[in-house]
């Protein structure tokens, strides 16, 4: 059976974009991903492409063929929230294996900033809720990630200071990336004064709303120079409505890491590098503690102690995550494998990690807790 090789991951810079458009990000992050490939846009023959809630059309990867000047062999559409990422580079990597493309350009963008007033932003994003017994008691996406962090703090032990070490991480490697939305370091004690959003979240504990575009190219092929190839794959699906939850709100992380890793040979102790969705502070706990990185309730304090830090035994989400680097969408979490390649291929310059891991694991979620998707990647010369 065939392989599929990362040969480039990119992101345009996130935050505020002015004059651009769901198209344009894709457009920009596309042809800096062929440029980091080496690749022209006719080497181009198998396209998935992620959702935009600000150029809602049925036909969005045949659009942005047509936009982007290709015509590939294969199209695809993947509609997952924010598991979308991970999702698409699943079916990139299906597609590669049975024949059907050799080079699979994976896209996302979204002006969801500047295209989009915030009460259209909180409108559409409540969706995920359930459409009697949830979204129309007012619910929003926060609060239900609320719920999640106020039961977590209860069974865990740990504390909103212990949440508020993923963000203070988060910012500070975001600090050190050029693009990233917010780059401002912060301190546990301006986390834990920032403005409630939804008790016990608070504004630092949640992601920006930001404009930006990710792409990644697969192939069958893992081109010049040092490569990501995809070892392990798998998906779980739990719930989609928090009503509806397992009372182990993280199971389908457990489920679809547990399944990839095995699929790929490895245990998690092999893994040298983690992208990890981190939406909200306690989103990146309950992953971390689901994935077997953390015990339970300690992922914060895992984070203060330094092993999450660039120059720590297990780098995490080094540009900054969502909750800094920026988050718009689909490509919000693309940005996370963006930076493992650069990490894991010696493409990462002044910011390189102290190591240099053969194994990453990226791990994507959609909705509450919702929808999983793990990769588990092998870095290859």
């Amino acid at each position: 059976m065939s392989a599929s090789f990362v040969r480039a991951a990119c992101v345009t810079p996130f935050g505020r974009i002015e004059g651009s458009s769901a198209l344009s990000l894709m457009g920009d992050a596309a042809q800096a991903a062929l440029d980091a490939a080496g690749m022209e846009r006719s080497d181009i023959d198998g396209l998935i492409c992620g959702y935009a809630t600000t150029h809602p059309h049925l036909m969005l990867s045949t659009v942005f063929a047509e936009d982007f000047g290709i015509r590939p062999a294969y199209a695809h559409a993947v509609q997952l929230g924010g598991g979308t990422g991970a999702a698409m580079l699943m079916v990139a990597d299906m597609a590669i294996r049975s024949g059907e493309a050799r080079n699979v350009l994976v896209v996302a963008g979204e002006n969801r900033l500047t295209g989009m007033s915030r009460d259209a932003a909180v409108q559409t994003l409540a969706q995920v809720g359930h459409p009697v017994g949830e979204a129309p008691l007012g619910a929003t996406i926060p609060a239900y990630y609320a719920l999640g962090a106020a039961r977590y703090l209860h069974e865990t032990g740990a504390t909103e200071a212990d949440l508020a070490e993923l963000a203070v991480l988060m910012r500070r490697h975001a600090s050190q990336t050029p693009g990233a939305h917010l780059a401002d370091p912060f301190s546990v004690a301006d986390v834990l004064a920032s403005k409630p959003i939804a008790t016990p979240l608070k504004l630092m504990d949640c992601c920006p709303i930001s404009d930006g575009g990710g792409a990644v190219i697969l192939s069958a092929e893992p081109g010049p120079g040092a490569s990501l190839k995809l070892i392990g794959a798998a998906q779980a699906h739990t719930h989609q409505h928090l009503s509806e939850a397992p009372d182990d709100l993280a199971l389908g992380a457990r489920i679809s890491s547990a399944k990839a890793l095995e699929r790929a040979g490895r245990t998690i102790g092999d893994m040298g590098y983690l992208a990890v969705y981190d939406s909200f502070t306690v989103t990146l706990a309950l992953l971390l503690e689901a994935l077997g990185v953390s015990a339970p309730g300690k992922a914060g304090q895992d984070a203060a102690g330094g092993r999450f830090a660039r120059s720590g035994a297990l780098p995490l989400n080094t540009h900054g995550g969502l909750l800094s680097y920026g988050h718009c969408g689909v490509a919000g979490a693309m940005a996370h494998m963006a930076e493992a390649w650069a990490q894991m291929t010696g493409r990462a310059g002044a910011r390189a990690i102290a190591s240099e891991p053969a194994h990453a694991i990226y791990h994507g979620d959609g909705g509450v807790l919702s929808s999983h998707v793990t990769l588990v990647m092998e870095r290859v010369s």
